[in-house]
């Protein structure tokens, strides 16, 4: 069987080679990319022939998968597949899985990270400091007691609402459906605009689908108190950015973003580019030590478990 890894997991040549002489030892051919590409004919020349695709997170388009007459799996090295072509997988009857749960950890502490940094003014505090002045003006909030709304009660969602319990929150959220590792932390349900309105602190964590592409628009933002923080670290379009941008110009909002609609470096027209009240990431949530690691070892053991006839981690 022919296996393509098709960009680079930031992983160490050695940890690489441990893994991929998993495959290579039952026979199987594996071959890696160390470069990323985003060029759809040199994308469909590394998959030539491809039985197994491992990716990570850049596009995989659908002339690429057409083009592979004889691939039945991609195993991603992320989450969310909104960069995969499903539709194309669908119709050609390939299968994917993805690593849900390498970076719960990762995602949910910098979503804390941001709200702490919003709340105490820390890289503020820094540059005064650094510029040789006092604190001025620069007195912060506390965390405890403050009611945080969870916007995506999946496993992310939990994982940080766990910690802002820890923290002294009050929970609520708003999810399509009601979780039950959720109402056992105490988190009350509710509609979004409620949500919104009622929250200290939003902390996004819904994946990128056509339904929730766009769900916190200008009506949403609009019903948010003065001064609440929302904080983003699932994907930059489920927030209108437009509308984002209105509210933190005119200050009555501020937000911790770690997603865009493309990641950074962002152009000088980005509506978000020298707005006040803002704090950004560049797209860093998923990336620590620990995480890259542990996605690579998911993301081999879903092609070893596939092709022992067992396909774990299935989302098509």
């Amino acid at each position: 069987m022919k296996i393509i890894l098709m960009e680079p997991l930031g992983i160490s040549e050695d940890t690489l080679k441990r893994l991929s002489d998993k495959l290579t030892e039952q026979g199987h051919t594996f071959k890696a990319y160390d470069t990323v590409t985003t060029d759809t004919d040199e994308l469909i020349e590394r998959a030539e022939d491809a039985e197994v695709l491992i990716i990570a997170n850049h596009p995989l388009p659908g002339e690429v998968i057409r083009a592979d007459k004889k691939l039945k799996l991609v195993s991603v090295a992320f989450v969310g597949i909104d960069h995969v072509d499903v539709e194309a997988c669908k119709k050609a009857g390939v299968l994917i899985s993805n690593t849900g749960g390498y970076c719960d950890d990762a995602v949910a502490e910098l979503a804390i990270g941001l709200t702490l940094d919003c709340l105490r003014n820390i890289t503020e505090c820094n540059a005064v400091v650094q510029d040789g002045l006092g604190k001025g003006n620069l007195a912060g909030y506390e965390l405890a007691g403050k009611t945080v709304g969870i916007v995506g009660t999946g496993a992310i969602g939990v994982r940080a609402a766990a910690i802002f319990k820890v923290f002294g929150c009050k929970l609520i959220g708003y999810n399509r459906s009601e979780k039950i590792a959720a109402k056992a932390l105490g988190l009350e349900y509710m509609s979004l605009i409620d949500v919104m309105a009622k929250a200290d602190i939003i902390s996004v964590h819904t994946p990128l689908t056509p339904e929730t592409k766009g769900l916190i628009g200008e009506k949403e933002i609009a019903a948010m108190k003065q001064g609440a923080i929302i904080v983003n670290t699932a994907r930059g379009p489920v927030i209108e950015t437009e509308a984002l941008a209105k509210a933190l110009k005119e200050r009555r909002i501020k937000a911790g973003i770690d997603v865009f609609e493309k990641d950074p470096p962002l152009p000088e027209s980005h509506p978000l580019i020298g707005v006040p009240n803002l704090l950004c990431t560049p797209h860093v949530g998923f990336d620590t030590r620990e995480s890259i690691d542990r996605r690579a070892e998911m993301v081999f053991e879903n092609v070893t478990s596939w092709i022992g006839g067992n396909q774990i981690r299935k989302v098509l």
